[in-house]
Formats: structure tokens, C-alpha cells, sequence
């Protein structure tokens, strides 16, 4: 009887475990109060970007019966991380995550996720009406892993105002780093502290000046030939933005605002700077907060380059594998919903994000939207404009949080008087370093 016992027992632990080793096949479906298959989403939009999703959420759930879309605010992109990271491949985790475009390498790698490409390849889906300068970001070895949501781009802004003034054409942006450092000269005025030109210390504005030059930011293809090895920020386009920096910080037209979004933006619309590079996603808000006529202008490129275009940046969505068949099949039927024309057009319109279907740029609320505001049309020529290549399609690297954060340290350096060449050199040798230890941790075995 002891023995029967024992043998009862055991066999009651191997099934418990084998339960615990189901993933999303031993997973219940959540369910909202009215009984409809919850998808339970974390966002990392707040203000009116955050409303838009909430509406785009309401507008699904009353579209049909079947599913429930709960859109779920978790902070920044890595606050939200950080929260996924706790609960991710368990039955916590929420069924559909947004997160950061330099997360792509990490969420891969992580063991959270479904890649969205089998549900595309189940459902038969045409990717075909997608932009393909958005999909190639985020496609890896021609596998799409994540849907790309809000999606954005770096772009050149200047106050037409001021332009005038100084007796420059208000429709003629400056095109190279040489136009941008000649135009600041004489839209500088330091007896009043206005500059004609800034940068916010962020990295991303450097991996998007190298791409537009047509310059890997790491080696093997960008990370995506095989895993990077190491930086390639001594290269001579990257010192060539490094000393472009420099001489017109030491001209004094350059005016530095520190790293946050909201400083360089009150900033251009206090009158303060002239021209200054943003996202597309910033467009609007600065329109909306400036009591003079906003110019936008594709981003430049050193004199005599060919300009190659843009890297995406933004977010995507990505499916969890934790979580019931049942909720991965609302949360695609919902991710579909969202790339329809018509909801791309009303997101895009109200927050100046690229819509990724094509079919939205002929939708009214979009069309009326350009007609109000023709700088949205310079985001959507500089996109389709780009060239397809490793350096536009951005680096796959895991570290890309820290190494961001280094290119920043090496641009405030900078201004407080290292040389160039230093400041490239040392920037080399930090991120060389985080990817050589991430790689020893991470790398594929």
C-alpha cells in the first residue's frame, strides 16, 4: 500500500508539472465582464497619443461581440519593459505588449513571444499593402516578429519667421550639414540667446544622420547578417557629424538643451532656436505650441552625399506565447483592425505617426489633414523616398538602451571641449564593450 502510495503520488507531481509546462495551450482565455475573449494590452502612450488608442480600443470593442480589447497605459518604453520582464511567460503576462523599436533584438531573443508572421502565414495575410520601408525594420531574415504600430522618423524643423528675417527663403530648408551650419550663423543672436541650430542629446538622432549617409551603425550588415561584434562609431561619417557638432558649438550657434524631449521643443516654440531636428510624432505639438509658421525639411546630409533616407523608429506590437489560443486569435483579429486604412488615417492624422498601409494616405480624415498641414507631407516623401539597405533598416543589437545612453554621454562631452576624434574613439571602445559582455551572456550558443 506504501508503495501504491508513492507511485499515486509521483504520478500526481508528473502531472502537475506537465501543467506547468503547457504555455499558451494550458492557459484560460481571459474573459471581460460581458464574457467576450479579453485581449489585455499594454501601451506606453500617454496624453492624446494615449487617448487615440483608447478610442481606437472602444471604437473594436463595439465593432463586433466576440472580443474585448482592454488598452492598459504602463508608463514609458521602459517602464513598461521593465513590468513585462516581471511577468513575461507566465499567464500574467498580457496578451499583446507595444514596445520600442531598439527592443526588437531583446523581445526576440526573449522567449515571450509568438512571431506575428505565423499568424500572417495561417491567415494567408498580404503584407503587400504595407509600406516596405516600414516592414524591412522589423523584419528579421524575412520573418516579421512583431506588427509595426506607431511609427516615426527623424526630421528637420525651423521656424519660417525667423527665415525671413534674416533674409533666408522660408521655403527652402537648409539640405546639408554645410547649408545648417551657414544658415545658423546668421539666425544666431546671442545678445538675446537665440541659436540658429540644436540637436537633442539623443542618440537616435546620430544612428539617423549615419543611415542617411548610408553608414552601418555595427558591423555584420548592421546586426543583421549575423550578430554584432562591435561599434562602428569611429568611421568617418560618424566624425564627420561628431566635428560638425563641434565647429558650430564653438561658433556659438549651436544652443544645447540637455536630453529631454519637452526642453528643446519649448524652446524652438519660445523663439529660442531656429531649426532643430525631431521626430515626426513631435510635428504636431509644435505646430499646435508655436505663435509662428513651422517649416519642416528633410534631414541632411554632409556636402556632396547622397542622401539614403531614414530609419524607422517608433514601436510595434508584439504577441505573447503565454497566453490561451483563444486570446492570440482576438489579439490578431484586433491588430488587423488597427492597420486598416481608415483607423491608420485617424491615428496618424491625430498624432503625425507614419501610417503603415498605404491605402491611408487616400482616406479623407488623412487627405484633409495634409491639405491643413503640408509639413506632414514631407515625413510621408522623406519615408518612401528612403533606400532599403542595412544601414536603413537600423542595427539589431540587444544593448541598444545602453549604448544610446553612451552616445549621449559622448555628445556632452563634446560640448564641454573633448576633440572629436576622442570623443569618437572613447564612444567606440564603451559600446565595443556592452555588446562584447552582452554577447558572452546572450549570444546563441
Amino acid at each position: 500500500m506504501k508503495k501504491a502510495g508513492m507511485i499515486m503520488l509521483l504520478l500526481a507531481v508528473l502531472s502537475l508539472s506537465a501543467i506547468g509546462c503547457t504555455n499558451s495551450s494550458g492557459s484560460e482565455a481571459r474573459q471581460s465582464d460581458d464574457g467576450r475573449i479579453k485581449v489585455t494590452f499594454w501601451h506606453a502612450m500617454s496624453g492624446s497619443a494615449g487617448e487615440l488608442i483608447a478610442k481606437m480600443a472602444n471604437d473594436y470593442n463595439a465593432s463586433q461581440d466576440k472580443y474585448f480589447v482592454d488598452a492598459i497605459f504602463q508608463g514609458s518604453y521602459e517602464e513598461s519593459l521593465t513590468k513585462l520582464k516581471a511577468v513575461g511567460g507566465t499567464s500574467e503576462a498580457p496578451t499583446l505588449m507595444q514596445v520600442q523599436e531598439i527592443g526588437t533584438k531583446y523581445m526576440v531573443n526573449s522567449g515571450y513571444i509568438q512571431p506575428v508572421q505565423d499568424l500572417i502565414d495561417q491567415d494567408k495575410f498580404d503584407l503587400s499593402q504595407w509600406e516596405e520601408n516600414i516592414l524591412s525594420y522589423y523584419q528579421i531574415d524575412g520573418k516579421l516578429y512583431s506588427l509595426p504600430f506607431n511609427t516615426s522618423n527623424a526630421i528637420l524643423i525651423y521656424n519660417k519667421d525667423k527665415f525671413k528675417a534674416a533674409g533666408l527663403d522660408p521655403e527652402s530648408p537648409p539640405k546639408t550639414f554645410g547649408e545648417i551650419r551657414e544658415m545658423a550663423k546668421k539666425l544666431t543672436d546671442n545678445s538675446k540667446n537665440e541659436k540658429g541650430f540644436a540637436l537633442l542629446i539623443y542618440g537616435w538622432f546620430i544612428e539617423q544622420l549615419l543611415a542617411n549617409q548610408g553608414a552601418d551603425f555595427v558591423d555584420n550588415g548592421n546586426g543583421r547578417d549575423s550578430l554584432a561584434t562591435k561599434s562602428l562609431l569611429n568611421s568617418p561619417e560618424s566624425l564627420g557629424i561628431f566635428q560638425w557638432l563641434d565647429d558650430m558649438n564653438k561658433e556659438g550657434t549651436l544652443g544645447n538643451y540637455g536630453r529631454q524631449w519637452d526642453d528643446i521643443r519649448a524652446a524652438f516654440s519660445a523663439g529660442k532656436v531656429a531649426m532643430y531636428m525631431d521626430s515626426t510624432a513631435g510635428i504636431a505639438g509644435v505646430m499646435q505650441a508655436s505663435p509662428f509658421e513651422v517649416g519642416t525639411g528633410f534631414l541632411p546630409t554632409p556636402d556632396g552625399k547622397e542622401a539614403n533616407g531614414v530609419i524607422v523608429g517608433g514601436a510595434s506590437l508584439w504577441l505573447m506565447n503565454s497566453v490561451a489560443e483563444e486570446e492570440k486569435e482576438a489579439a490578431w483579429d484586433f491588430m488587423k483592425y488597427v492597420t486598416t486604412p481608415a483607423v491608420q488615417a485617424e491615428w496618424a492624422a491625430g498624432t503625425g505617426y507614419f501610417p503603415i498601409t498605404k491605402a491611408a494616405h487616400e482616406e479623407p480624415v488623412l487627405k484633409e489633414k495634409y491639405e491643413q498641414a503640408p509639413q506632414f507631407l514631407t515625413t510621408v516623401k522623406q519615408l518612401q523616398n528612403t533606400k532599403i539597405g542595412s544601414a536603413t533598416r537600423g542595427a539589431l543589437i540587444s544593448v541598444f538602451p545602453e549604448t544610446r545612453n553612451e552616445v549621449a554621454t559622448a555628445i556632452e562631452k563634446l560640448y564641454q571641449g573633448d576633440a572629436p576624434q576622442k570623443a569618437v574613439d572613447d564612444l567606440t571602445t564603451k559600446i565595443d564593450k556592452l555588446i562584447a559582455e552582452d554577447n558572452k551572456v546572450n549570444a546563441p550558443k
